[in-house]
């Protein structure tokens, strides 16, 4: 497992509370994707409504899939890979595209190779930099993983010579192609992609006259899942491999995101599932970085020089346990 894992032995998981936030977000998803389109907007439109407030619940959905990318989900491997792929389907993504993305994060986290925003100014600039970097954040991570099963469907010649030709080796989508072009690997990402799109392309469906509707609930995931994946990280210390910050967030808001703004206790602790975390972290650091809101906000001021960030570390301001900012 990826990541720098300070106890002694394993906590024990929360199966319970996670089959509970499971079954939630499996019905939230019934729910959007077949039961209002087929049951509830040919009654009356207004129904549309009810999805404002689920597109809040797509981050604590990935926060529960993370779970299981990290074998925190359930203490069996097979159930917590089982859910792990249904999850990723209803997600938008085979699973193992997923993990193993998430798992190279943390291992090369901060290193210029795999930090989003960070450009070298002696071979690129802060303007070429940023189309790549606001199509990351604004969405296109999440697009990403959504068509990469497209590429497995091609035969396995052409997906190898692709990869071969067009794929830099030494760059972190090489390192995850070594990995995808197995044949273990594209056998099941093959399944879970020609699920993913079917489960999607019947939704679409059922939505009819109304699939601007979908369109939009996969819009909104999109933004949410692309814009908040780096927040932890923006502005932090370069080549510092188990560093993220601690975000403040409501407790609410935090206990509905399992706690994933304490991203920073996590990287340091990758084997300490969500419920612990906040005893970790008021037992080791107590501090946060920052505010999450305002730290999202602030990710819109663009690509970062690396040198920058090198030379002052991260300058990010401190915010003590217990304080509301």
């Amino acid at each position: 497992m990826a990541g720098n894992q300070t106890t002694s032995h394993r906590p024990a998981l929360p199966v319970a509370s996670n089959w509970a936030l499971a079954g939630l977000h499996f019905t939230v998803s019934i729910y959007q994707f077949l039961i209002l389109p087929l049951c509830l907007l040919p009654l009356n439109a207004a129904w549309a409504l009810t999805l404002l407030p689920l597109a809040f619940l797509n981050n604590p959905f990935w926060s529960l899939i993370h779970e299981a990318i990290h074998d925190l989900f359930h203490s069996a491997p097979r159930v917590n890979t089982l859910f792990g792929r249904v999850a990723g389907l209803l997600f938008g993504a085979p699973f193992r595209i997923l993990r193993l993305s998430h798992l190279l994060h943390h291992k090369l986290n901060r290193t210029p190779m795999e930090g989003t925003e960070l450009f070298d100014p002696l071979k690129s600039s802060k303007l070429r930099a940023a189309p790549g970097y606001y199509f990351q954040i604004l969405g296109g991570l999440y697009l990403v993983e959504f068509l990469s099963p497209v590429l497995f469907f091609l035969p396995r010649p052409w997906i190898r010579g692709f990869n071969k030709r067009f794929i830099n080796p030494d760059s972190v989508s090489g390192i995850l192609m070594q990995n995808w072009t197995s044949n273990e690997s594209i056998w099941e990402i093959r399944i879970d992609g020609l699920l993913v799109l079917g489960w999607f392309g019947f939704s679409f469906w059922c939505y009819g006259e109304y699939w601007p509707l979908l369109l939009a609930v996969l819009g909104s995931r999109a933004f949410f899942i692309s814009f908040l994946d780096n927040v932890y990280h923006y502005r932090t210390p370069v080549n510092d491999i188990f560093y993220a910050s601690n975000l403040w967030l409501p407790a609410p808001c935090a206990k509905l995101l399992l706690n994933f703004n304490l991203h920073g206790v996590h990287h340091r602790n990758p084997a300490v599932p969500w419920k612990r975390l906040p005893l970790v972290f008021c037992e080791r650091t107590g501090v946060y970085q920052g505010n999450y809101l305002v730290t999202a906000v602030r990710q819109l001021n663009g690509p970062v020089a690396l040198q920058e960030l090198a030379v002052q570390g991260s300058n990010v301001q401190k915010f003590k346990v217990g304080m509301g900012r």
